[in-house]
């Protein structure tokens, strides 16, 4: 299945979770909860005020291992001027961000985190729902993010 089959396909609309194919192009599902989607709107609100870029939510990037799709990100100006809304991105965006669902692993995120900085990222986020957050970069993981924003005081909320 391509990216394409999956947009087009109506019984894949309104489920409630998140959609990405891995590599051999099979649909994977992982289930949000409520307060999932509240860190999305939170972090997508906090990672947009950065200038020279936008934030997305739910962010499709092909990676060798299928179609990944970021909880929210954020993508340069240039980035944008180059992509657009192409979907899926064909490389990552500057920021990645996962918020850590129920239904994910340790050993999950940190493959997802190696596959979008493979692609392109800067910055990978990992922010699980209560409030926690890791940033990590080509080098590995780091202290802050080099954005300057810390997430953590707002999403403890």
């Amino acid at each position: 299945m391509q990216w394409s089959d999956v947009l087009s396909d109506r019984s894949l609309r309104d489920l409630p979770y998140k959609i990405e194919l891995d590599k051999w192009g099979n649909v994977v599902m992982s289930p949000a909860s409520n307060r999932h989607g509240r860190l999305q709107g939170m972090l997508f609100a906090m990672l947009d005020k950065l200038t020279q870029g936008r934030a997305l939510i739910e962010c499709s990037v092909a990676t060798p291992e299928g179609v990944k799709v970021a909880d929210v990100a954020w993508c340069s100006d240039a980035f944008f001027d180059r992509y657009g809304y192409e979907t899926p991105y064909p490389r990552a965006p500057e920021i990645c961000v996962e918020v850590r669902s129920p239904s994910n692993s340790e050993e999950e995120l940190q493959f997802k985190t190696r596959l979008y900085l493979a692609a392109g990222a800067r910055e990978v986020w990992i922010v699980l729902e209560s409030g926690e957050a890791r940033f990590f970069g080509p080098e590995g993981e780091r202290t802050a993010s080099e954005t300057g924003l810390d997430p953590r005081p707002l999403l403890n909320h």
